[in-house]
């Protein structure tokens, strides 16, 4: 059987004016996962959202991993889902990024405050009785993130494959192989971490989850490395 690495991206640049760019602890992530995979792994594709903060981690990836690897080809199918969108439908007064800086900074942890916050704008968001006010419903996210998936597995037609993406389509391919639950998907996704490696067996039609979340290459290396968000 082939496999699959489903890889969170890096660590990305929360509270930055560009969100969707690597942290230089993200950078860092992707080459210490690159050292890990180079005498582990020689993958036939790389797959990726068009994300910068995928194509970054590639980028990191094959820094550390110190020989060729193939070109990145990219499939929006496998970009996360419109946070801003997401969370700005939950508090719409977070348009105004001062007003959320402010609204968070009156907590002791705004980082946590924020998580807490966004844990139940996607809660809301997935429960479907208000699909009309999203650009995108988790219903729609969910189906075009299995359709990139059927499609990069047809493309790689029994090979090995990387693929940068995000922890929502990580979860949602997750859901579908252990037949779970809207609400232990969401749960999934709250845990994943940055540069982590889920892993998905296959052969012609069968598909099966054999790791999940392993992010032992950064404990083994820096577990100061070990990021969720």
């Amino acid at each position: 059987m082939a496999t699959v690495y489903l890889i969170r991206h890096g660590q990305a640049s929360f509270g930055k004016e560009n969100y969707d760019v690597l942290s230089p602890r993200g950078w860092e992530q992707g080459k210490v996962l690159g050292r890990w995979m180079s005498d582990k792994i020689t993958p036939a594709a790389i797959f990726g959202g068009d994300l910068q903060r995928h194509r970054e981690t590639v980028e990191a990836i094959a820094t550390g991993y110190g020989a060729q690897l193939p070109d990145m080809q990219v499939a929006p199918g496998f970009n996360e889902f419109d946070h801003i969108s997401v969370v700005n439908q939950y508090r719409p007064e977070w348009r105004d990024r001062q007003v959320m800086a402010r609204d968070l900074g009156a907590f002791p942890k705004p980082a946590k405050a924020f998580q807490e916050a966004f844990v139940s704008a996607v809660r809301r968001w997935a429960s479907g009785e208000y699909d009309a006010e999203y650009p995108e419903s988790w219903s729609a996210f969910k189906a075009r993130v299995l359709l990139a998936f059927d499609s990069m597995i047809e493309y790689a037609d029994g090979g090995d494959v990387l693929v940068a993406t995000s922890g929502g389509p990580i979860s949602v391919i997750c859901q579908q192989l252990l037949s779970l639950d809207d609400e232990r998907t969401l749960s999934l996704n709250e845990v994943i971490a940055n540069t982590s490696v889920t892993r998905v067996l296959y052969s012609a039609d069968r598909r099966s989850l054999s790791v999940f979340n392993n992010y032992s290459h950064l404990e083994a290396e820096e577990p100061a490395l070990v990021t969720f968000r």
